[in-house]
């Protein structure tokens, strides 16, 4: 069994018991990428695309469930982390398995906000296709390793106005229109991931053409989609302010 195999194992078996105890939990990050990627996971293993840890989210009114749970399931918490910020973020330690298991509330805040409330019902174990979307896109120093879970989760899935094994691009070109700084952060983000395509052996011809033409769907919906009044107003200012959040960082 490989690594990879045995930290989406244990993720799935996690999810699985706190479903038993009515906790919401779902997957999220590279682990999420490679649960919905049965197809095209061979990419991300010839492009040694490796899994370094578990991210989860939950709702805010499970964190003191999730602390005694994760405890039963005899897992080590980050004491400080977890005192400092548990209302929002838990970390934990499976020692058993050498992983670090990220426990995210209602909220991912980095450099823009990705919210998950009323919206874990939508998939399982993860979050939907649109949210993972979301979770890589949304950061300004993207690195290459989150470029490479975008191209493959664009490779194997369909673009669409569904949730449902779909990249939802209603929900994406929605949730941007009236965000400009999230906008922006994404649209530049397209640029870098389309630079990056011809960069790896193992994405064939067809493979780059069909991720830069879902690229240009999702791209369309967002550009079409009407967009608010402080959208437009906080364009006109554009990257002369800064637009986006610095992420703090938490000793892991």
């Amino acid at each position: 069994m490989t690594l990879h195999n045995d930290f989406i194992e244990r993720a799935i078996s996690i999810i699985e018991s706190a479903a038993k105890k009515d906790i919401p939990l779902r997957l999220m990050g590279a682990c999420a990428v490679r649960v919905h990627c049965s197809e095209f996971r061979k990419i991300l293993d010839s492009m040694k695309r490796s899994l370094t840890d578990i991210d989860f989210v939950s709702y805010g009114n499970c964190n003191r469930s999730i602390g005694s749970f994760f405890t039963e399931l005899g897992l080590t918490q980050n004491e400080r982390c977890n005192a400092l910020h548990g209302r929002t973020r838990q970390i934990y330690y499976d020692n058993e398995n050498g992983c670090v298991l990220d426990v995210f509330f209602d909220k991912l805040e980095m450099c823009h906000t990705i919210d998950f409330r009323g919206r874990l019902e939508l998939d399982y174990p993860t979050i939907t296709l649109a949210d993972i979307f979301f979770e890589k896109m949304q950061i300004v120093k993207i690195n290459e390793k989150d470029i490479k879970d975008v191209i493959v989760l664009i490779r194997e899935h369909n673009v669409g106005s569904t949730d449902s094994e779909t990249i939802n691009s209603k929900y994406i070109a929605e949730t941007l229109a009236s965000n400009w700084g999230f906008y922006y952060t994404v649209i530049t983000n397209f640029g870098k991931v389309r630079d990056f395509l011809g960069k790896y052996e193992s994405l064939t011809a067809d493979d780059q053409a069909d991720v830069n033409s879902k690229l240009d769907k999702l791209l369309q919906s967002i550009e079409v989609e009407p967009k608010t009044v402080s959208w437009r107003m906080r364009a006109r200012i554009g990257p002369r302010k800064k637009w986006y959040a610095d992420v703090e960082a938490v000793d892991r």
